[in-house]
């Protein structure tokens, strides 16, 4: 092939080979991730065929990596982290220090050196944070109390890794591997002159970009985007990426990763953040995917067959260390184990910060390409066993429910007073629980408390019991899917149970208990899909509202009055709206005449049979 063709070719055969091997994975439902670092694999010198330019690989994947680590920056929420920081940040830091001990007590057994086991515990410690928020979304897990758990302890991770990035090169020389940047520039120096230099510079660099950037990068986008180019303003973006990366590794000698974090969380302050996400986002898949087979260029498959007891080890550790480590965590705070399930299951993988830090490891001398190799290798295995991983804490999960003698040994909370009403409040009667007083449950539960209507609330965020409890609210502490639970919030006794959290799965199994409990208990729930709306009315459900639906009613409400319908009017075409779609929906899936939506029927008992 001519020499000129050389970058295309890479370009080209890299993001076809990831197209396909993304496409195959996704098929097979699997992370797109698997599919891309094995599209590597292809392309690289340790596979039959066309074997694409390392050099410039690298190179391509260099931008990925300040790309994706610019994203990581402009998605960093202080807010996210400080709601869940009594457990995201002592419980991140406990699992990435347990999993680096793991990963040194192999690496010693394997007659590595301490710095190489080092880099490889700390490769080990952090998970993928594309594989952990796919898995969350699929699961409808994402803006749950468990969701947001595990979202903190992930951005705890991702700052730890961040922070590793710094110091390795400056302590690379202790290790014994070769220093680079200002542990290079101190020679002889001592390790506290070389860890003085590298923080003394990455202070400055931090506070340019932070006092400086925070007023001048807002600016500078602003007066783009006055000028109305959507061109000027990516270009802008792209700009400020990549040229921070760069001149923070020139002039401060920080690494483009750092320098990258750092411009999207200036940049995410501003007022333009979203747009510059959304600008900066096909770039940053494009080049990303490009590091992802890069990766995998460098990873020789014939370890599998080489080292298969290695191998195996660093998934044990992966899949089973990790996640008995942050379930055993998660559970010593205090949090009931469906939470802790959900957070260990999601941790269960590696990816992208551990292929980061097994290169930079490689490139200082201290960990061997072999170790590379294996953290490669843990991670596609742990990728793809991931939803296996969910699939079997998931019969865990219920297994466990099924005897809350276990469960209750396991939840030995840190204040038990949460799991039970307050004496004030003990014996509630023909009142309503609600299950979940995020936004959805805080709006029926004031509603119902503006009528001094009596309500209990059931919720997994011990703040918010707390705060309930204060402000004179009956609340419990739980999983509402544990008997116990329900039964300490009167269900027995209750009138009316309100699901309003998002997972359809726990609702089901909620509303399963309430009426084992209390057969002639009325309910409501909420739910995200046509399917589960009919599905619940089968099944009797006093009301199910899918949040979407009514948003869009909403919406077609103000539409309405906006073309000068009046009020009435407007109302009359909504409910027919709402009437027409779900009896369209009800009798496409029974073949019999709809009898009313459930908000206009006059009692339960006129809800549609079971089938």
């Amino acid at each position: 092939m001519p020499h000129e063709t050389t970058f295309i070719a890479t370009i080209v055969v890299g993001l076809v080979l990831a197209f396909l091997g993304g496409l195959l994975a996704s098929k097979l439902r699997l992370s797109p991730l698997v599919g891309y670092l094995l599209a590597g694999v292809a392309a690289g010198p340790f596979t039959p065929g066309f074997v694409a330019d390392e050099g410039l690989a690298s190179q391509l994947a260099e931008i990925g990596v300040i790309l994706l680590m610019f994203g990581v920056g402009l998605h960093f929420s202080i807010k996210d982290l400080l709601a869940v920081h009594a457990i995201a940040i002592p419980g991140a830091l406990g699992q990435i220090v347990m999993a680096t001990a793991l990963g040194i007590g192999v690496a010693h057994i394997w007659g590595w050196p301490f710095g190489a086991g080092l880099v490889f515990g700390l490769a080990l410690s952090v998970a993928s944070t594309v594989v952990l928020l796919r898995a969350l979304e699929e699961r409808n897990n994402l803006d749950s109390a468990n969701g947001r758990i595990a979202v903190g302890w992930l951005i705890v991770e991702d700052l730890a890794m961040v922070l590793a990035l710094v110091l390795l090169p400056a302590l690379a020389g202790v290790l014994g591997g070769t220093p680079r940047g200002a542990a290079d520039e101190a020679g002889g120096g001592t390790l506290a002159v070389a860890l003085a230099l590298t923080l003394g510079k990455v202070a400055l660099f931090l506070a340019l970009v932070l006092v400086v950037g925070t007023r001048a990068l807002p600016w500078l986008l602003m007066q783009v985007a006055r000028t109305g180019s959507r061109e000027l303003f990516t270009l802008s973006v792209l700009a400020t990426a990549l040229g921070i990366a760069f001149g923070s590794a020139e002039l401060f000698g920080v690494s483009f990763a750092l320098g990258a974090f750092f411009a999207g969380v200036v940049l995410s302050e501003s007022d333009f953040s979203h747009q510059a996400a959304a600008d900066a986002l096909p770039l940053q898949d494009a080049f990303a995917v490009l590091f992802f087979v890069s990766v995998g260029m460098l990873f020789d498959p014939m370890i599998l067959a080489h080292e298969p007891f290695a191998v195996l080890a660093v998934v044990l550790v992966i899949v089973l260390g990790k996640t008995l480590a942050a379930f055993g965590i998660v559970l010593a705070f205090g949090y009931p184990a469906s939470t802790a399930l959900t957070v260990s299951a999601s941790l269960a993988q590696v990816g992208e910060f551990s292929f980061i830090l097994a290169g930079l490891g490689v490139t200082l001398g201290l960990l061997p390409p072999e170790g590379r190799d294996l953290i490669l290798a843990g991670a596609l295995l742990s990728i793809t066993l991931n939803p296996l991983v969910f699939a079997g804490l998931d019969r865990l999960s219920g297994w466990l429910r099924r005897r809350p003698g276990m469960l209750g040994r396991l939840e030995r909370q840190r204040n038990d007073r949460l799991s039970v009403l307050p004496p004030a409040h003990e014996g509630p009667r023909d009142h309503a629980v609600i299950v979940g007083y995020g936004r959805v449950g805080s709006v029926v539960g004031k509603g119902l408390k503006s009528q001094n209507l009596p309500i209990v609330v059931i919720d997994q965020n011990r703040r918010r019991v707390e705060a309930l409890r204060k402000r004179g609210v009956p609340a419990v502490y739980g999983d509402a899917t544990t008997p116990g639970v329900l039964e300490a919030a009167g269900t027995r006794r209750a009138r009316l149970i309100v699901v309003a959290t998002p997972q359809g799965y726990q609702t089901r199994r909620v509303l399963d208990l309430a009426r084992r409990i209390n057969p002639s208990i009325d309910t409501a729930v909420r739910t995200h899909s046509e399917a589960e709306v009919a599905h619940l009315e089968r099944q009797g459900v006093g009301l199910a509202i899918m949040g979407e639906r009514e948003l869009a009613l909403g919406l077609m409400n103000y539409a309405l009055r906006s073309f000068g319908s009046s009020d009435d009017k407007a109302r009359a075409v909504v409910q027919g709206v709402r009437i027409a779609g779900e009896g369209g929906v009800y009798e496409r899936r029974h073949g019999e005449p709809w009898r009313g939506a459930p908000e206009l029927r006059q009692n339960r008992d006129e809800a549609p049979p079971p089938d």
